[in-house]
């Protein structure tokens, strides 16, 4: 299963606790479409980073996409010769919403093969050509971006390597070679790739994100922060899921931390942010998918 599948199979589940506020999200997500087909960000401009997150909250939900001007406004970017790495990861990502339908042979293998030229010389991927070191965030996205397209990922087992580079003497990961210690995100996100290549992720890694566990619930992105994050809660249940790591003493109050974040329609990213937007939503509806089980 997919990196982009296997979180929508959770993220599906959160109905089951949201109940009725099920329909507000919809709701919220629904009007955060423009007219153009993409998704607002933060300053209300259509953006297909948040376009992903739109998209893939409906189809959580089981709510209709609004396809054809969401099509429309995707052959717009062609095969991602304007866009930078990460937004033409979005842009696969986003056509994999659409199952493909209107997505041209060549178009697909544009985006790919400006994605591949990204592969660093340790055989991980970065944001430019030519880059000596990959990061985990680019690698993460680069596989997402070859399954979304339905190619084969080339060359797994150096990838592979260039992630066990990342890994930090705590027995986290990091994202960027020089770093000299992990984040929470990051070790996540090297769990999920490495059990998506065929690896078994080391159990000091779930035992690193056990670790950052909040005391008034969630997760914290670095060992020491005083406040925990919605992105760090639902990547770590997710990668803690995947390892088969229980995380049942955590629940309770993760389910109570999450509820402070919710706005009545939608979801912060953390107790320091007051926007509520379609990013942290959607990763709302992964925790909760985790927590519901």
């Amino acid at each position: 299963m997919s990196l982009r599948l296997e979180m929508l199979q959770v993220a599906r589940l959160a109905p089951t606790l949201l109940n009725e506020a099920s329909d507000n999200v919809i709701e919220f997500f629904k009007e955060n479409f423009h007219t153009d087909g993409g998704v607002k960000d933060r300053a209300g401009e259509s953006d297909l980073y948040y376009t992903v997150f739109g998209l893939e909250g409906l189809i959580a939900l089981q709510s209709p996409l609004p396809e054809d001007n969401v099509r429309a406004y995707l052959q717009t970017f062609g095969e991602g010769e304007a866009l930078d790495f990460v937004h033409g990861t979005c842009l696969a990502r986003c056509w994999a919403c659409l199952e493909g339908q209107g997505l041209k042979q060549h178009t697909a293998q544009g985006i790919i093969d400006r994605i591949e030229a990204c592969r660093s010389a340790d055989g991980g991927y970065a944001a430019t050509p030519e880059s000596e070191y990959g990061t985990l965030y680019h690698s993460f996205l680069a596989l997402g971006a070859y399954q979304d397209l339905g190619l084969d990922f080339p060359n797994p087992e150096v990838l592979c390597a260039s992630i066990e580079r990342l890994r930090t003497d705590d027995g986290a990961y990091a994202n960027l070679a020089e770093m000299p210690f992990g984040t929470t995100p990051t070790t996540a996100a090297a769990i999920t790739l490495l059990r998506q290549l065929g690896e078994t992720p080391p159990q000091e890694a779930a035992e690193w994100l056990l670790a950052r566990a909040h005391p008034s619930g969630g997760f914290v992105a670095t060992p020491g922060l005083a406040m925990p994050d919605l992105l760090s809660t639902a990547t770590t249940l997710h990668a803690l899921s995947g390892m088969k790591v229980s995380f049942d003493h955590y629940k309770e109050s993760c389910l109570d931390y999450i509820d402070t974040l919710w706005t009545g329609k939608a979801f912060c990213g953390s107790w320091a942010d007051e926007e509520q937007d379609c990013e942290y939503t959607y990763y709302a509806l992964l925790a909760l998918g985790h927590l519901s089980l």
